[in-house]
């Protein structure tokens, strides 16, 4: 890395994370229970959702306060050095409050506008995603690259699936869809480890509508740091309307079928 501020960004990242995924993984109370709701019944946020930002944000904001913030629990700041950080203190939150272990911390800076570091830790994993911008990706220290890509109807795909009932309903149609073309879908419950298993090659591609900034930013680097493609609908970036990533050769089939499937709306 030859811009200086990027480890600087980075060691924080991580330090942050690993902290957040400490207290996370060894502060879960017996009786966690949810502390509020989202977009519907089921979309919760627990206490440990909102102390693990307040965590990441303190610790952030005592080394570098004039940076901004975008976080999942409400962690709203533009800043003035150019930085953000875009936060999901929790991903996976649903898994947590099971007591899943598929959950992890999400943490990727922007520098004006792009995403330039992101790091994922998956506490019950026992790994640290990272990646810096040009910089390739890791777990841990281990080089990360995505699978060479297999014919599409063996690909293994994840997905995820929103909270509203209607939505879900019509992701479930598209999935069943899709169903027939792939080798077949898994649903882990985290986009953040999902992008981070394509990066991996623990997967040949992702898909999912209803992503906000903090569910894919420090995943998505990840993923095109390791090899991966990844995009919205054909000639977008990936946003809320739609996330794909996949390993070349994968993606523009897997892309095009989610198109005509409609798995950008409602």
């Amino acid at each position: 890395m030859t811009d200086p501020l990027l480890p600087e960004l980075l060691d924080l990242a991580l330090e942050a994370a690993r902290r957040a995924g400490e207290l996370l993984r060894d502060g879960r109370p017996a009786d966690l229970g949810v502390a509020a709701t989202k977009s519907s019944p089921i979309d919760v946020v627990t206490e440990m959702d909102i102390a693990a930002e307040k965590l990441i944000t303190g610790f952030l904001a005592e080394h570098r306060p004039d940076d901004g913030f975008l976080g999942e629990e409400g962690a709203s700041t533009a800043g003035t050095s150019g930085v953000r950080w875009v936060i999901d203190p929790l991903d996976g939150t649903v898994n947590y409050l099971y007591g899943l272990p598929t959950w992890a911390v999400s943490i990727a800076a922007e520098r004006d506008g792009e995403t330039v570091l992101g790091v994922v830790a998956a506490p019950m994993r026992r790994e640290t995603y990272r990646a810096v911008l040009g910089g390739g990706a890791y777990a841990d220290d281990k080089p990360l690259r995505c699978r060479p890509a297999p014919p599409l109807d063996q690909a293994l795909v994840s997905t995820g699936f929103n909270y509203v009932a209607a939505v879900r309903t019509h992701q479930a149609d598209v999935a069943q869809r899709l169903i027939p073309r792939l080798r077949d879908i898994r649903r882990s419950g985290s986009a953040a480890v999902d992008l981070c298993d394509v990066a991996a090659g623990r997967l040949d591609g992702f898909y999912e509508r209803g992503l906000h900034p903090w569910d894919l930013a420090a995943g998505d680097l990840i993923a095109r740091e390791a090899g991966a493609l990844t995009g919205g609908r054909p000639g977008q970036a990936p946003s809320y309307d739609l996330t794909v990533a996949a390993s070349p050769g994968v993606f523009e089939p897997l892309q095009g079928l989610l198109e005509e499937f409609g798995a950008w709306h409602d």
